[in-house]
């Protein structure tokens, strides 16, 4: 398709309007426009006053290559982009909506009519995702691209690869106050043009000695606020880094003869704009704002800018992969641009809390989210992008390179959520997740809805999620520790919050967060083909558990302590009512010294989500009863470092004669029933094995029999259950039944277990190191010399025994013996038994009859 804009029709600028002749900017307007003539793209440097959020789109509208296209430009907060549409239409005498729109997250303005269109980042990286061709776009505009955020640079690199590969007729336009112009001119390959402005003088002013805490910077704040109205003409903008700030420094200044006004991006959009107007009554106003009102802002009247010297700024945590807002010290850069704002329209103040030593010490410019911030969402983006355009992640032109364990620790948590195949390649799941415009963990949790009111449930907590908790801390009692005591912690139950959402009331309820939480939630419903409406209902810790399966506490020891899956620990205060659940899927940690939940919700180990049972694994474990000896199993549920489930059942019986085989392996000579007969077996073999010629026989050693246990001793487990049967086994038949019938027989032939001798059948001890027939005297009487056996090659010794048993003599020479050594034990032996036999000639002497005493066996 050819998305190339249609240059029929054009919108012109209207009759009669004029680009302010006394903006800096209008100097270099002619520059830019000649330039986006010949190459489709420019770099713009003018520092902040200089109006070139407000001018350079509308000075584009009459540009012959723009043809019927619209002319989109991002800023990076919804306030800037509200208000930067609001500006042109009224220089255009006209409401925002006509030629002049808007869109954000939570609110827009845009018609048919509309030619220039502002956008917050995430906006338009969503709109790149579902349109990569940008049809009917004729410029892209990315205001304020020094700020740096995530979704800027995904959109500055998605729309060069555009440019690059199917779109050369778009034009790109990158505007800065402070970034480095020549290295993003390189990286667009595009013409560099700077503004030098005409800002009025600023006089910049330090504080003597640097804040001693942070915690001190709200009354510092007030002190030098309170100075600022006695001694300088002018409404006051003041820099804070955060609403807590903010509000603590508006209690600190009751009193003043001024009015005191917040400004930051929660607030409801009427309350914006009248601080974003110039004050009716002519009376003196005290703006107390975030960073947001550093860029891409006017705000009429300003004189004095008080300048804190922090703001909020994501920064990934390596030791729990968590990203969270960090309070900095801002750079220099942000310094200047924040100074700016005092002389925009006239010649102003800007007081410093901070020294001029420390001023040296900062870092030129802010670092980019995407060295320090949690990079799941743009691993899911250039994935999706990847599909669409086939351009791999590591190939787009991002103005900075990803650090590589960050990168792969969010493909890591894609995976796991299903976003992502093993290849990093996106999943339909992850294409539907990118749909949705969230954030990756949100979007899963989404999807893991079973049911639409479910889905209303899951669009209720994503909208929570990505708001301020509209339960506000309490204040502690004055007195209770330094400044009145740490403000008290709301209970970490997420199902209060959701009640909240619902239509209940709480007094510590933030009403305007819980408007903006309505708001988006009813955003994801229609995104998911709901009513807005919608009811809720369903297991908020089972959808909680799709979106953070790293997160997953299991309570351990005292109540209050858990373990995550995802490794650490993390805490709740004892008395919080979740304390005492034994499993909890957790939505917000605040990592600081250690891991606090701060939102979370019950879980049932039963009801995990898909993705979150495919990642946990079941194991079966054997163990024996210390006491009986029986063979127990335990079924185990494991997640990670957690085991979710752990019950008692019966063990299946291969799993029971496992077990028994690795006992039986690990220790052989107790475990089973070593009888005499089983060991003169097992010496007999091995006696045999070192005749000539008979390796082949099996080795039956301890250690061989250990090592090839699995090979032997499985028949013999068959339906065993306790190490007591096993050693009830018969170790002799089991050693035999290692050798066939044929190596039996000769085994019995070669090598017998006993002797038939004259005087009765006698046992041979094959495990001395010769082997030896042990048995009364009498019973060798009538036999002349020593049997030799396996056929004369192993000898065999005599151990004459007394009639007591105790041996008397050990011969391997019979008859030698009856010649010699004989007469003396002859002589003894009458002695002290005379009423047993005593032949002077037991040669050819005949044995007595046999009494069941012929020998042992």
């Amino acid at each position: 398709m050819d998305s190339r804009p249609n240059l029929q029709k054009p919108d012109r600028q209207p009759p009669g309007w004029a680009i302010p002749a006394d903006l800096p900017v209008a100097e270099i307007l002619p520059a830019l426009r000649d330039s986006l003539a010949r190459v489709p793209g420019a770099v713009l440097v003018a520092p902040p006053g200089a109006g070139k959020t407000t001018t350079v789109p509308l000075a584009l509208l009459d540009a012959p290559w723009r043809g019927d296209g619209r002319i989109v430009m991002l800023e990076p907060r919804r306030l800037a982009a509200r208000a930067a549409a609001q500006r042109m239409a009224g220089l255009l005498g006209e409401q925002a909506g006509g030629l002049v729109g808007y869109r954000t997250r939570l609110d827009s303005a845009v018609s048919e009519r509309t030619r220039i269109e502002v956008v917050t980042e995430g906006l338009m990286v969503r709109r790149l995702l579902s349109d990569p061709t940008l049809e009917g776009v004729a410029c892209v505009i990315l205001d304020e691209i020094h700020e740096r955020s995530l979704d800027a640079d995904a959109a500055l690199a998605f729309c060069l690869d555009v440019q690059r590969s199917l779109r050369p007729d778009l034009r790109l336009v990158a505007m800065s106050a402070t970034m480095d112009g020549a290295a993003l001119a390189t990286l667009m390959d595009a013409p560099l043009i700077e503004s030098a402005g005409r800002m009025f003088p600023v006089d910049i002013q330090h504080a003597p000695r640097d804040i001693p805490h942070l915690r001190d910077l709200p009354d510092a704040m007030a002190r030098t606020i309170r100075a600022a109205l006695a001694a300088h003409e002018g409404d006051i903008l003041a820099f804070l880094p955060g609403v807590g700030e903010i509000r603590r420094t508006q209690t600190a200044l009751a009193g003043v003869s001024a009015a005191v006004l917040p400004l930051y991006g929660e607030m409801p959009p009427a309350e914006q704009d009248r601080v974003l107007r110039p004050a009716p009554d002519a009376g003196r106003r005290v703006i107390l704002s975030t960073s947001i009102a550093e860029t891409s802002l006017t705000v009429p009247g300003v004189r004095i800018v008080v300048d804190g010297g922090f703001r909020r700024s994501p920064r990934l945590d390596p030791g729990t992969g968590l990203s969270r807002l960090d309070t900095v010290r801002i750079s220099r850069a942000a310094a200047a641009q924040r100074a700016g704002r005092a002389g925009r329209e006239a010649p102003g103040v800007a007081l410093r809390l901070w020294s001029e030593a420390t001023g040296r010490g900062m870092a030129p410019h802010d670092r980019a989210e995407i060295l320090d911030g949690e990079l799941t969402g743009l691993r899911l983006d250039t994935a999706a992008w990847q599909d669409a355009m086939g351009t791999p992640p590591e190939a787009l032109p991002l103005p900075d390179a990803p650090p590589n364990g960050a990168f792969a620790a969010a493909r890591t948590l894609l995976a796991d959520l299903g976003a992502l195949d093993a290849e990093g390649r996106i999943t339909p799941a992850g294409q539907r997740m990118a749909a949705l415009g969230a954030h990756p963990r949100l979007a899963a949790m989404m999807l893991a809805a079973g049911d639409p009111a479910e889905a209303a449930l899951a669009a209720d907590i994503a909208a929570l999620l990505e708001e301020r908790d509209p339960l506000r801390p309490r204040p502690a009692p004055a007195g209770r520790g330094a400044r009145g005591g740490a403000p008290a912690i709301p209970p970490a139950d997420i199902a209060l919050r959701l009640e909240l959402i619902a239509g209940g009331d709480h007094a510590d309820a933030d009403r305007g967060a819980l408007a903006r939480i309505r708001q988006a939630a009813g955003q994801y419903r229609r995104r998911m083909g709901l009513r807005g409406d919608a009811s809720a209902s369903g297991d908020a810790g089972a959808l909680l558990a799709a979106a953070f399966p790293d997160r997953i506490a299991q309570r351990r020891g005292e109540p209050g302590s858990f373990r995550l899956s995802g490794g650490g620990g993390a805490r709740l205060g004892k008395t919080d009512r979740l304390a005492d659940a034994g499993l909890l899927a957790v939505a917000t940690l605040q990592v600081r010294v250690a891991a606090d939940i701060r939102l979370a919700a019950p879980l049932d180990p039963d009801r995990l989500p898909d993705t979150l049972r495919a990642r946990a694994h079941e194991q079966v474990e054997t163990t024996l009863d210390p006491v009986t000896g029986t063979v127990m199993a335990r079924r185990r549920l494991r997640l990670g470092a957690l085991v979710l489930r752990d019950r008692t059942v019966a063990a299946a019986p291969d799993e029971v004669a496992d077990l028994l085989l690795r006992q039986v392996a690990d220790r052989l000579d107790s475990a089973l029933d070593w009888t005499p007969a089983a060991r003169q077996f097992q010496a007999r073999l091995a006696l045999a094995r070192a005749l000539p010629g008979r390796e082949d026989l099996p080795d039956l050693s301890d250690a061989a029999l250990a090592r090839d246990a699995a090979d032997w001793l499985p028949p013999w487990l068959a339906g065993l259950t306790r190490l007591s049967e096993v050693a009830a086994l018969d170790m002799l038949a089991i050693l035999r039944g290692r050798l066939d019938h044929a190596t039996l027989t000769w085994l019995d032939r070669t090598l017998p277990a006993s002797l038939d001798l004259p005087g009765g059948r006698v046992a041979i001890d094959y495990t001395q190191p010769v082997p030896t027939a042990s048995a009364r005297a009498q019973t060798f009487y009538g036999l002349r010399e020593t049997p030799r056996l396996a056929d004369g090659r192993v000898p065999l010794q005599i151990a004459l025994l007394s009639p007591a048993g105790r041996p008397q003599a050990i011969t391997a020479d019979l008859a030698g013996f009856w010649a010699g050594s004989w007469a003396d034990m002859r002589r003894d032996m009458r002695g002290r038994y005379p009423r047993h036999d005593w032949p002077e000639q037991p040669a050819t002497a005949t044995p007595p009859a046999r009494r069941g005493q012929s020998g042992r066996p």
